[in-house]
């Protein structure tokens, strides 16, 4: 299942040329990979209070393809590609009327109160997957 966030660019996204700043691709991602989880039944807020989990990035690789600019439609398409114990690979791709502007390769880990990697409950892994 892919899920696709639809944005736009605003100027505060971009520099004085009004191409969006690098920086904010990560931006768009996270409202990404934020609503497929939201779409696929995961309560984050939930997951901290009860479980004392949160995600956080563990490693992006990220590939610069061509500029989004202001006032441009973009659409964020994220899409999971494993889920492991504590551990999460997305794929997410950002698209102007079919042109690919950006890819990435996000890891996340789930991590508890202390900072330490820990185990994603059963029911969890299997929303995610």
């Amino acid at each position: 299942m892919t899920h696709r966030l639809r944005l736009r660019v605003y100027y505060e996204d971009t520099d004085a040329a009004g191409i969006v700043y690098y920086a904010n691709y990560l931006r768009f991602i996270e409202r990404g990979r934020t609503e497929l989880v939201r779409a696929r039944g995961v309560d984050q807020r939930a997951l901290r209070e009860a479980e004392g989990i949160v995600f956080a990035v563990r490693h992006v690789e990220a590939d610069y393809l061509a500029p989004a600019r202001l006032d441009d439609e973009i659409e964020v398409e994220t899409s999971v590609e494993s889920v492991g114990g504590a551990r999460l690979t997305m794929l997410q791709e950002i698209f102007r009327d079919g042109q690919k502007l950006f890819s990435a390769r996000v890891v996340l880990v789930a991590i508890n109160e202390a900072g330490q990697a820990a185990r994603l409950p059963a029911n969890i892994r299997l929303l995610l997957h």
